[in-house]
C-alpha cells in the first residue's frame, strides 16, 4: 500500500478506535475493553494509574452518562502513534458537563490500533487544567489499589 494510502487508512482506524471507546464508556460495554486497549495498557485518571484488568470496576464506579468526542488530532511513527481527543461527558441524571481531553498513545497490534496509555486532562471553569481530584474511585467501593 502506498503511504499516502497506509497514512490515511492508519488515521481511519484510530478515529473508529477512539469512538469505540466513547461508545463501550458511555453505554458501559462489559469485556470488550481489548476492543481498544493492548493487553498491557494503562489508564491514569484522578492521580492515578489503572491497568486493564482494574478498568471495569473503574466504569462501575463512574457515573452514567454520555461521553462525546472530537476525532483525534494523531501523529504517527510508525507502528506507534500519539494523540489527543478532546470530550464533554454528560451525566445521564443531572445534565452537569465535565469537559476535558485525553492525551493517548496508541500501538499497532495484529488485531489492528490499540490505545496504549490513556490520560485524562479536566477542563475547570476556573480556567486552569488537571486530572481532577487526586483519589481512588474504586476504593470508594470497596476495590482498594
Amino acid at each position: 500500500m502506498p503511504d499516502d494510502a497506509r497514512r490515511i487508512a492508519d488515521l481511519v482506524e484510530l478515529q473508529a478506535l477512539c469512538a469505540r471507546y466513547m461508545m463501550y464508556a458511555s453505554q458501559f460495554t462489559e469485556n470488550r475493553w481489548l476492543d481498544v486497549f493492548t493487553p498491557d495498557a494503562e489508564y491514569n485518571a484522578f492521580g492515578t494509574a489503572y491497568t486493564l484488568e482494574r478498568f471495569p470496576a473503574l466504569l462501575d464506579a463512574a457515573p452514567r452518562g454520555q461521553f462525546i468526542g472530537n476525532m483525534p488530532v494523531v501523529d504517527l511513527h510508525g507502528d506507534r502513534a500519539t494523540g489527543t481527543q478532546h470530550f464533554v461527558f454528560i451525566d445521564q441524571e443531572t445534565h452537569a458537563m465535565r469537559l476535558g481531553w485525553y492525551r493517548d498513545e496508541y500501538r499497532r497490534t495484529p488485531d489492528g490500533w490499540r490505545i496504549h496509555r490513556r490520560a485524562t486532562t479536566f477542563m475547570r471553569k476556573h480556567g486552569g487544567f488537571d486530572s481532577g481530584r487526586p483519589h481512588d474511585p474504586l476504593a470508594d467501593v470497596g476495590e482498594g489499589r
